[in-house]
């Protein structure tokens, strides 16, 4: 039960930031904002890339919050801060001005969760009997 609390706990928390920056790509920016943005960073295909980021952020992040379809969201959150980690901040290093480390954590998390996301999720309730979104499943 501990495991399971701290997994939801961990979702709500990484969640929240997915969804924080998705949602910051949609209104404070605006994705024609956030596509010039990525076009100065070298992002390939920036308006693409951009509706990309800011649809995985925002809908991954409430998709990992509720527990659906973890795997999948996991890897999809993961990919994005991949993406971000080799494109935009690895020249930067680990830490300091544009440093990796917030992609890192981030993708990191996601991943981790998308796979162990705790009995606390909708996957297991939804998809009671598919092992690849409810790893439980018997």
């Amino acid at each position: 039960m501990v495991k399971d609390v701290t997994a939801l706990v961990g979702r709500i928390g990484i969640g929240t930031v997915f969804i924080a920056h998705g949602w910051q790509k949609f209104t404070q920016y605006g994705l024609d904002g956030t596509a010039a943005s990525f076009e100065k960073m070298g992002v390939p295909a920036p308006t693409l890339s951009a509706w990309f980021a800011a649809i995985v952020e925002l809908v991954g992040g409430v998709a990992l919050i509720a527990g659906v379809a973890l795997p999948v969201v996991g890897v999809l959150l993961a990919l994005n801060m991949l993406g971000a980690w080799l494109i935009v901040h690895l020249p930067n290093g680990l830490i300091g001005e544009g440093g990796a480390e917030l992609v890192v954590a981030l993708g990191a998390a996601a991943l981790a969760l998308g796979f162990n996301g705790g009995a606390y999720a909708l996957d297991r309730v939804l998809f009671k009997n598919n092992r690849v979104l409810n790893p439980a499943a018997a």
